[in-house]
């Protein structure tokens, strides 16, 4: 019998391969997670929001899972089986959609989509431990179970993100290490490169002086310290100003079998104040520290052997950022987070319950909407991507200053029933309402747009988000008050019309105008300033007007009641130009 040939395929095509892009993530039997699976679309940010105990962590879990394969946190322990039990019939399975611009990852793994080519690939776990990778073979129409896309798991993953995970609540101590652990890589490495090198030097030489060498490696990789301590200082500022982040390494006074041991101490705390070390430090400034330590060392602490070699891209999943920050800290770590990807070499994925957390303004978010059905089944629905919103340059603008005037804007995305109004005197008078009868209104949300054209970037996003809503709206007048020129804010009501009219098929809108303003409708009275507080006033004295505010807040609420009079719902400029005439006509 002739000698078996083993046939070695060559995966060297994946060192100059356009990078791929991950395009979707989909989980099933995993955790929580059921058969009916959940389904993620991918990009740089991608925001997970929902109840608690809905499923989010397990999403960065299953991610984390997939992006580590190969490796121990590839494998799966009992617990990550539904109801901890191994069924043949519902073994977890996670499925991973990247889109590839380079024929030579195998025709047989091609189909063509958005100006590349999608490769599937899913992993499935028969048992605790290790998965059984398969790609879709187009040619056969199937999963194949000969050969897999991108090579074995230490070939494919040099084009994958390597994950780096922040959970929620991790222990003080653990976390300390980690940081401390990552900060000691220009020193590890400078010891290991002496270790392994054939050649005889100072390590094999001067053993019996190890502390005489210690203190030569810590002076040597001194400007790497001060390099280290000096970026993280200026990362963390951008969330805890003035703080100081300072990294000491200092060699042992003792040998073990030749192993050189390190003493390492990570202080932070106000620059002219009292430093402590990270396992001190409140959740908030250790968590932060933690990702910001990611970020510098996977940035500039590379080993030397790798500075001209391809760099893998990296994952950032954590588990709600906003935990134990500061209201204005959240700000400031949202744009930390939303800029980590500007740099082409990172992905960020969070889950969180704070509406700081989504920025709609940015063109590289994904929202995805994690919940529970009634039937207990996890379901993801993607709410919200800026390529499928038609945003234009007016549109981002917009909702930019509106994410500084208003940073809660975005918590519609959490559920309830959704009003648009136009200014402050409504959100102010409708809140009031709320407040007085809380158990009425507990699952309402108002957006206040704070003019007419948001209102028209608002509507963008609902009927992408595809929840029903409601918005009201002055008239105002076809001409400004001295009647001279045309008033751009009649133009407006135009345009938001046709917004609402570019809503999917089904959607419940309701659209309506105060003749012709709020306080002119419902109050009788025209006010020059102070027109919330006015509102407040009046609602608090006068019974009859809060009747009118509380019955036009239910009319928005549920489409199907009446509205108050002076309050017209149109659907065509000519319909609200005639009834703003009749209202002139009556006045």
């Amino acid at each position: 019998m002739g000698k078996t040939v083993k046939i070695v395929e060559d995966f060297t095509y994946i060192e100059d391969m356009p990078r791929p892009r991950l395009k979707k993530l989909v989980v099933k039997n995993f955790r929580c997670i059921g058969s009916k699976g959940v389904e993620i679309d991918l990009d740089d940010i991608v925001v997970l929001v929902g109840a608690n105990n809905a499923g989010k962590s397990s999403i960065l879990k299953a991610y984390e899972v997939v992006m580590s394969d190969g490796s121990k946190k590839g494998e799966l322990t009992l617990e990550d089986f539904p109801n901890n039990i191994i069924n043949p019939e519902s073994l977890p399975e996670i499925e991973l959609h990247t889109v590839v611009y380079d024929e030579r990852v195998g025709r047989k793994w091609l189909s063509a989509t958005d100006g590349g080519y999608l490769v599937r690939e899913r992993w499935t776990w028969p048992s605790v431990g290790k998965a059984v990778r398969r790609g879709w073979n187009v040619e056969i129409d199937d999963w194949d179970e000969s050969s897999f896309p991108f090579g074995p798991p230490n070939i494919a993953n040099k084009r994958r993100p390597e994950p780096h995970k922040v959970d929620a609540f991790s222990d003080p101590e653990e976390q300390a290490k980690e940081i401390k652990k990552l900060l000691m890589a220009a020193i590890t490495e400078r010891v290991k490169s002496l270790q392994s090198s054939e050649e005889k030097n100072e390590y094999h030489e001067l053993l019996e002086q190890a502390l005489t060498l210690q203190a030569k490696i810590i002076d040597e990789t001194r400007d790497q310290i001060d390099v280290a301590n000096s970026s993280l200082t200026g990362l963390i500022n951008q969330v805890f100003p003035n703080y100081i982040v300072n990294f000491e390494a200092q060699p042992d006074n003792t040998l073990d079998l030749g192993i050189f041991k390190w003493h390492s101490q990570l202080k932070m705390g106000p620059e002219g104040g009292f430093q402590s070390t990270i396992d001190k430090q409140g959740s908030g400034a250790r968590r932060t520290l933690l990702w910001t330590a990611l970020k510098y060392i996977a940035e500039t602490n590379r080993k030397a052997k790798e500075e001209n070699a391809l760099q893998r891209p990296y994952l950032l999943l954590i588990d709600e950022p906003e935990i134990c920050l500061h209201p204005s800290a959240i700000r400031e770590a949202c744009k930390v987070l939303y800029d980590l990807p500007l740099s082409g070499n990172w992905q960020v994925m969070v889950t969180t319950h704070s509406p700081v957390f989504i920025d709609f303004s940015r063109d590289n978010t994904t929202i995805v909407k994690v919940e529970r059905s009634l039937d207990g089944d996890i379901e993801g629905t993607t709410v919200f991507r800026p390529d499928r919103v038609n945003f234009d340059g007016d549109d981002r603008q917009n909702l930019k200053l509106l994410n500084i005037c208003d940073p809660y804007v975005a918590e519609f995305f959490f559920g309830g029933r959704v009003i648009i109004v136009e200014g402050d005197t409504e959100y102010t008078a409708f809140n009031y309402v709320r407040r007085e009868k809380p158990e009425k209104y507990n699952n309402v949300h108002i957006i206040r747009a704070r003019g007419k054209a948001t209102i028209v970037s608002l509507v963008k996003i609902l009927n992408h988000f595809g929840t029903a809503y409601s918005v009201l709206h002055d008239s105002d007048t076809p001409r400004t008050k001295d009647g001279n020129r045309a008033n751009p804010a009649w133009t407006n009501n135009q345009r938001i019309l046709d917004s609402l009219n570019a809503r999917p098929v089904g959607l419940a809108v309701r659209l309506l105008a105060s003749i012709p303003n709020f306080e002119g409708a419902y109050f009788k009275e025209e006010i020059v300033g102070d027109k919330p507080y006015n509102a407040l006033a009046t609602l608090t004295t006068d019974n009859e007007k809060f009747g009118v505010v509380e019955q036009l807040l239910d009319s928005l609420i549920d489409h199907a009641l009446p509205h108050p009079p002076n309050c017209l719902e149109w659907n065509d400029i000519e319909q609200l130009s005639e009834g703003l005439s009749n209202f002139m006509t009556k006045g």
